[in-house]
């Protein structure tokens, strides 16, 4: 192992493994080149380059955001809650197209009220939300790397995990991983400063005192589970690894009254107001979502592995080897406690928890990569050069084929995946931002590659932001493109439509139906909540709970539809036909692949 010494002028030159095989640097070692680094000398780039790159990378961070219209379901459905509390002005009860919904707990619903309130009722203020909360946990896991082990392994974990596949794109959706995802980080990089034993006992307590409050956060927006991940983290670390006098260091009186103090108010207040929801939230949403498949959310054990392999992506590589040397070669403080451990631990329960559940979602797996940014930042700094370089070839290999391969076989991959519900057309339309995406990417990596060949830690460290960069833009090419389903997925057009329509003029004050299905993008984009016909789905306690804003029969509506002077209805393929049959009256307003919008004449 080279040992660190201070070059001309005080600053620290490149920290290299000599060999692959060599373990990587030690607590110390890396502890004296944070110590010995001048201000701003992170991975060799000045303070001005590195406020350059935070510039650039801030605002493809949050470019585009309001560029795309609201997607079915997930977009639709929390920008409605967050969009109906504003206009209710009940911050207490969540209600969904104008029904009680008490699936998840209220934060990030005020967060999003909030944001509408500030820049108005659209997508953009929608998604801010969720891609500040994705941005802050970057800066988080960055601060953590800089306090753990220096400045270069902050800054390196920070700029990797801005560029990585699962935390960059679940950051520009709207759904409530990314912000549970934030408040876990911020509790597991609080917890992780704290646990130095170079921490002063003031230090660590406000520290730990940060993680109780970040863990309340957690509970507030997505229930339990922001318990139980960092609490059986703790747990299986200190049976693997003997630490009990780390649970000496938690803080639990204060943080218990602290977390108790943040949270429980709502849950008490929401209870009070509504009986139903303690059973349905604590029994239906957590033992039973876990323990069956009554969601239709199941999958196979193996369910995640394809997924944290791709979200890992562009570090998947480096990630391989930092899991073995995380363990093997982890650093440990004077006090005992291995911050990498820990994180290895943090992504093995993660991964392991929600694989056993018997609910599946691609996002659920989101809180594990912020642990894997850390160490992905660790062997970032300290692998081998000539290892670097082996692990971002295949990066720019992959990319350049599959660039030919969109280029040459794209006619016939769109043929294969167009469906009368996907239209071919809509596949069209995502082509040139697929290709485009993929030379971004193509090129980006290339030139990394070519930084990874030469010594130097200037040159590593710019490879390192080269990677992330040509990620998240070929992301936000994707994403761009991703729009090309609003076709079908999302009801902003249709509205739309509506609105313009002259003979007769649409009047808001007529009720709007939907009739077997449900969009959850019609309410957020017509501004108020429709009426549900035939339906009930993840409605069934709403309506249960204030039956009379449903209409449980399609016989029971359609006799009501005849009676209107003027009204409207989202209907599929299926309702149209029985409503033909049925002699029922109706124009088409607009009509898609999926569904239908209908007037009464």
């Amino acid at each position: 192992m080279t040992v660190l010494r201070s070059g001309p002028g005080g600053r620290s030159p490149a920290c290299r493994i000599r060999s692959a095989m060599m373990p990587p640097l030690s607590a110390p070692a890396l502890r004296r080149s944070r110590e010995g680094a001048p201000p701003g000398a992170a991975g060799a780039l000045s303070r001005n380059a590195w406020i350059a790159v935070a510039i650039v990378m801030t605002v493809l961070w949050f470019a585009l955001l309001g560029t795309r219209a609201l997607q079915h379901p997930d977009e639709g459905r929390y920008a409605e809650i967050g969009r109906e509390m504003l206009a209710t002005g009940d911050w207490t009860t969540p209600r969904l197209n104008g029904l009680k919904y008490f699936e998840k707990p209220a934060l990030q619903y005020w967060v999003t009220a909030a944001s509408f309130a500030a820049f108005g009722v659209n997508a953009w203020a929608a998604r801010l939300p969720v891609a500040l909360s994705g941005w802050l946990a970057v800066i988080a896991v960055g601060y953590a790397g800089l306090r753990l082990a220096g400045p270069t392994v902050g800054a390196y974990a920070g700029v990797a995990l801005a560029g990585t596949v699962w935390h960059f794109g679940m950051a520009h959706v709207v759904t409530l991983d990314a912000m549970l995802s934030f408040w876990l980080t911020v509790a597991l990089c609080a917890f992780l400063v704290a646990q130095r034993a170079a921490a002063l006992p003031a230090e660590r307590r406000m520290f730990m005192l940060v993680a109780w409050a970040a863990m309340a956060g957690a509970l507030l927006t997505k229930g339990l589970v922001g318990l139980l991940i960092p609490g059986a983290a703790l747990v299986a670390y200190t049976v693997a690894t003997r630490d009990v006098a780390l649970w000496r260091r938690l803080e639990i009186l204060r943080g218990t009254a602290l977390l108790l103090v943040l949270a429980v108010p709502w849950f008490v207040v929401v209870s009070t107001r509504n009986p139903e929801f303690a059973h349905f939230f604590f029994i239906h949403e957590h033992v039973e979502r876990f323990l069956t498949t009554e969601h239709r959310r199941d999958g196979p054990w193996w369910y995640f592995v394809p997924l944290l392999v791709v979200g890992l992506l562009p570090w998947v590589g480096v990630f391989a080897v930092a899991a073995v040397r995380g363990w093997r070669d982890a650093p440990r403080e004077a006090n005992g406690f291995s911050w990498p451990r820990f994180c290895l631990v943090w992504i093995a329960f993660v991964f392991l928890f929600f694989s056993a559940s018997g609910s599946k979602l691609p996002s659920y797996i989101l809180p594990l990569f912020p642990a894997a940014g850390l160490l992905v930042g660790w062997q970032l700094a300290v692998i081998d050069r000539r290892l670097l370089l082996r692990l971002a070839l295949p990066l720019a290999v992959g990319a350049w084929l599959l660039l030919a391969g969109a280029v040459a076989f794209s006619g016939a991959l769109i043929a294969h995946l167009a469906s009368p519900a996907t239209p071919a057309a809509i596949f069209a339309a995502l082509e040139p931002y697929v290709v485009a995406a993929l030379a971004v990417a193509a090129l980006g990596y290339t030139l990394a590659v070519v930084a990874f060949r030469r010594d130097g830690e200037a040159r590593r460290t710019w490879g390192v932001i080269g990677v992330s960069l040509a990620t998240m833009a070929m992301l936000q090419l994707l994403l761009a493109g991703n729009d090309a389903f609003r076709v079908t997925r999302s009801a902003v057009d249709a509205v739309r439509v509506l609105r313009s329509e002259a003979q007769p003029p649409f009047d808001p004050a007529a009720p709007v139906f939907q009739v077997g299905i449900y969009d959850q993008t019609l309410p957020f984009y017509l501004g108020r909540p429709t009426t549900l016909v035939a339906f009930r789905d993840e409605f069934a306690l709403g309506i249960d709970a204030e039956p009379q804003k449903a209409i449980p029969h399609l016989g029971d509506w359609l006799a009501q539809w005849a009676g209107l002077a003027q009204g409207y209805a989202l209907v599929g393929h299926d309702t149209l036909d029985q409503m033909t049959a049925h002699g029922a009256t109706f124009r088409v307003v607009m009509r898609d692949a999926r569904r239908a919008l209908i007037a009464r004449r």
